[in-house]
């Protein structure tokens, strides 16, 4: 999916402005996913307008975090807190020394403790999977896809060579953005699965979480948060849920039921 989205890059670069459109986009992917690698933890955090935490302004959550990372076997990641009443976390990094595990404040506010351990070590399943990495990559390369309607009014007016151009060109940098959205948020939904179950096994039970996510659900329809699309796949639950319309085109989670039901069947097998 990585792969393709790169190569859409390479595509539209063609056809907007031929063969220095080619080596443009290509280029500007190279750049975009080198810098997404190297700068995502702070990349995200400004995002989602998070500040960093010390154990002395956080003490119950700082522990509360401390004791799961310990449980997965991974270092302790930094742990931010979100300024938004809607319940919602989410991990970012570039690796398992560079994590952060943030929050919101209504989550903190919302979820009963065991409730909020079960959101945090579905955020650590995704630190000691790596997902953060290739989620982070992927909301890099869907941002820098947003401009490119922005590049071709700039080429309709220069000249191009004889690849280049069109409306082709035109129709590809319109959809590419959307096409690029949904291969991001492909990605995520793939890793869902994967992190609850592991979560759970962190957590040492399955139906804590299970009942976060619906209370995340339920409240995120009523409150939605703030924040670009791009990075809306890295939050525990779809943090645009409240927003309906034309964000329902687009999902950047599997259906909470279906999650639920997975995460109840790991307690009933045990």
């Amino acid at each position: 999916l990585l792969s393709g989205m790169l190569s859409l890059m390479l595509i539209a670069g063609q056809l907007i402005g031929g063969t220095q459109g080619l080596l443009l986009g290509g280029s500007l992917g190279l750049i975009m996913t080198v810098v997404s690698f190297w700068f995502s933890d702070s990349m995200v955090l400004r995002g989602y307008r998070a500040r960093v935490v010390t154990p002395d302004q956080a003490p119950e959550l700082y522990a509360l975090v401390d004791t799961l990372r310990q449980r997965a076997g991974l270092p302790m990641p930094k742990v931010a807190i979100i300024p938004s009443e809607q319940p919602n976390a989410f991990a970012t990094g570039r690796s398992h020394r560079k994590a952060v595990v943030a929050v919101t404040e209504g989550m903190l506010r919302t979820l009963p403790r065991d409730e909020l351990a079960g959101v945090i070590a579905h955020e650590l399943a995704h630190i000691k999977n790596r997902d953060m990495l290739t989620q982070t990559v992927a909301a890099g390369i869907a941002s820098l896809m947003s401009v490119l309607p922005y590049l071709v009014m700039m080429g309709m007016g220069r000249n191009r060579d004889e690849n280049g151009g069109g409306f082709g060109a035109i129709v590809l940098a319109i959809l590419a953005p959307f096409l690029a959205m949904i291969m991001q948020f492909a990605i995520s939904r793939q890793r869902e699965f994967a992190a609850d179950a592991l979560g759970a096994e962190i957590a040492g039970a399955a139906k804590p979480l299970a009942q976060a996510l619906t209370r995340i659900e339920a409240i995120a329809r009523q409150i939605p948060m703030q924040v670009s699309p791009s990075l809306a796949a890295l939050a525990i639950s779809n943090p645009l849920a409240g927003l309906g319309g034309f964000n329902k085109l687009f999902s950047t989670h599997p259906p909470t039921e279906d999650r639920v039901r997975a995460l109840l069947a790991i307690d009933a097998g045990r």
